[in-house]
Formats: C-alpha cells, structure tokens, sequence
C-alpha cells in the first residue's frame, strides 16, 4: 500500500476529527509519523512535523495525531508522557487505534483522562478508531454568578 493511500485512510479522518487546519502545528507520532508527516506537508500543513524533528517541548503545537495501529496501548503512556510538554494548553489529541474491544476503549479514555484531556468523541472507520480529546485548561470553569 502506497503513503497516499494510508494517508487516505488514515490522515484524512485524524485532521477532519481533530478540525486541523493548514496554519496549525500539528505534531504527528507512531510508527510511520515520518510518512504522515511528509503525507501532511503535501496536502498543504507545512507546519506539521514528525516526532523525529519536532524540537525541544516547549507547548508549541495545536494538535497531536497519534498513529497507534499494531501497538500494544500498554505503551501509550510513555509516548503520552513524552508528548506532553509539546501540546499547548488547547491542544488537541487524536489517537488512532486498531479496533478495539469496550474495555480497552474504556482504558484509554482514563489514560487520556489522567493526561489532563476531555474526550470529546469518538469515531469508527473501517480501518480502525479513534479518539478525540482537548486539553481541560481549554475549558475553563465558569465562575457562579
């Protein structure tokens, strides 16, 4: 399968779930995040970058696209710890997995939790699903009246 056709399959639905558009920074991780990345830089996210060349965290991108297909979700923590210091405080997050089980799906959704995020949706495609969440300082509580 060609980079194209997994960018099909998988970028387009990541960016239209995490709203991304072309002036965002969006870091991309997993196992192909170079592809996605250079995959991103061709439909116009000139920003995007991979976790190989992402820099030094220092809060500076708007969104994660999280690729974690064929990886045990065990692992998603320390990849989530790492990825921490680079989200900004509206950061999104979007996690896309394997078809999961209602067990794992809720596991991931406390880890995510745990990071600080609001899971906003979730989402079924044919090749996988995955998860949206924001950071909860994006949300801020109101204060009573």
């Amino acid at each position: 399968m060609s980079t194209s056709e997994v960018g099909d399959r998988i970028i387009k639905p990541m960016i239209a779930l995490a709203g991304c558009s072309p002036g965002q920074r969006i870091v991309v991780v997993g196992a192909k995040s170079i592809e996605l990345m250079m995959d991103l830089q061709r439909r116009g996210y000139f920003l995007a970058a991979s976790a190989g060349n992402c820099g030094l965290p220092a809060a500076q991108y708007d969104a994660a696209l999280v690729d974690w297909r064929r990886r045990p979700l065990g692992a998603l923590d320390a990849a989530m710890d790492w990825l921490d210091g680079f989200l900004g405080p509206r950061a999104v997050l979007v996690i896309w997995l394997d078809a999961q089980k209602p067990a794992a799906k809720d596991n991931l959704r406390a880890a995510v939790a745990k990071r600080g995020f609001i899971v906003l949706q979730g989402a079924e495609h044919p090749c996988g699903s995955a998860l949206l969440a924001r950071r909860s300082q994006a949300y801020p509580m109101q204060k009573a009246a």
